[in-house]
């Protein structure tokens, strides 16, 4: 049972299409009645990468859903992706001067202990003049500060943990937070266990609600809809080795003319992909569509990720958690390269989490030149294993995680 339960200690029935992985861990009994008039005021902090904005503000939207008249804050870090994507949802943020931790370069970290301590003075200003009910930290530079120093105000605090390894900053602020959401199981090695509440990491809403047809998502990106079709994803800023072996493997490419690419490289690699391209082919790339690769689609940015996923037949990503949420809920076949250069090496444990139960392919970085584009087409060619993948990883899903989220969030309002 989580933190702080004393009233009729029953355990919650389980949502029907939650998977089996949910049973270890139970939550507040729902009978709880949430606020929803006015007075309601939130902290949302975190941030730094889409994996961290995109859940963040789909559990805002589920507040403002359970309780229209909620305020929410945001807290962010100066000069990350946050500051815009935020205010483009329709929410109001302030920056923190915090940055992260140079693990290569232990000198530098002066400055950054210096901008910590800053922010940590910075979210107590905030705290004190919004004067919030709750706090809740999604992940990022941000959450550090403005959780550490809620919970030292003594505002109930909430974490939602969306790796299947915990990080340093979310272990220490386990000690004062009152729930913790989570999306593996085994989670108590970090957490205590009477604190931990399985919800799953909430996705993109525009993913979820209305169905897209295989042939029109196809059509969308003008390929080919009889023809299979794999999803390459290198995030919102980009995937170094992911965007090499593509690159060195256009050949490759245009040797499966059967097969089809979508291949979304993020805004710092496009230049050089289209550079790798142009000398390649001696085409000059401007657009989407390369007319020596016909069954090539490159950019830098896919709008409407619904309509990407639902053309993909076998998708290619890395291993963070919300991307992972969104295969599971999608349930889309997928071949994951974990990220060497994250905290604790968490997407590699994240990739296996689903390897275990062979509900997904995994690449390491190291020999993604080497494996990834074989494998990938094999697998595509495959189409009982595709089948395979795509049923393993749906038993993982956990629905309405926002919402589940944010009910827990409105429970913490005294």
């Amino acid at each position: 049972m989580s933190n702080g339960e004393h009233a009729n200690n029953t355990k919650i029935k389980k949502n029907k299409n939650m998977s089996k992985e949910a049973n270890n861990y139970t939550t507040k009994s729902n009978s709880t009645p949430l606020p929803t008039g006015k007075g309601v005021r939130l902290i949302i902090s975190g941030g730094g990468t889409g994996g961290h904005i995109f859940p963040a503000i789909s559990i805002a939207n589920a507040i403002k859903e359970l309780c229209p008249d909620a305020e929410i804050l945001f807290v962010g870090a100066e000069g990350r992706m946050e500051m815009q994507r935020v205010p483009d949802a329709g929410y109001r943020i302030i920056g923190l001067p915090v940055a992260g931790f140079d693990r290569k370069h232990l000198w530098k970290n002066f400055s950054v202990l210096l901008k910590l301590i800053r922010s940590q003075w910075k979210a107590r200003s905030i705290i004190k003049e919004f004067r919030p009910q709750v706090a809740v930290g999604v992940g990022g530079y941000a959450s550090g500060p403005t959780l550490k120093m809620a919970g030292m105000m003594g505002i109930p605090t909430l974490i939602q943990e969306q790796n299947s390894y915990a990080g340093v900053t979310n272990k220490l602020l386990a000690q004062k937070a009152c729930k913790i959401c989570v999306a593996y199981e085994g989670m108590e090695k970090f957490f205590p266990a009477e604190k931990i509440i399985m919800t799953g990491n909430p996705v993109r809403q525009n993913l979820l609600g209305h169905a897209v047809a295989h042939e029109e998502a196809v059509s969308y990106f003008s390929l080919n809809p009889s023809k299979k079709t794999i999803l390459i994803l290198g995030g919102s800023l980009g995937a170094r080795t992911i965007n090499r072996t593509l690159t060195a493997g256009l050949d490759v490419i245009r040797q499966n003319p059967d097969i089809q690419f979508i291949w979304q490289t993020g805004k710092i690699y496009i230049d050089q992909v289209r550079d790798a391209i142009t000398a390649a082919t001696g085409e000059a790339v401007h657009h989407p569509h390369i007319n020596a690769i016909p069954n090539l689609y490159v950019t830098d940015f896919i709008k409407d990720m619904a309509k990407a996923y639902a053309a993909a037949d076998l998708v290619i990503s890395r291993a963070g958690a919300g991307s992972i949420s969104e295969f599971c809920l999608l349930h889309k076949p997928v071949i994951l390269v974990p990220s060497p250069n994250v905290a604790e090496d968490h997407q590699t444990k994240n990739a296996l989490a689903l390897v275990d139960k062979d509900a997904a392919i995994y690449v390491k970085d190291a020999e993604a030149e080497e494996k990834l584009l074989p494998a990938a087409l094999d697998t595509v060619k495959d189409s009982d294993k595709l089948k395979e993948l795509s049923n393993n990883i749906a038993r993982l899903a956990l629905p309405d995680s926002a919402t589940v989220i944010a009910k827990e969030v409105l429970k913490l309002i005294k």
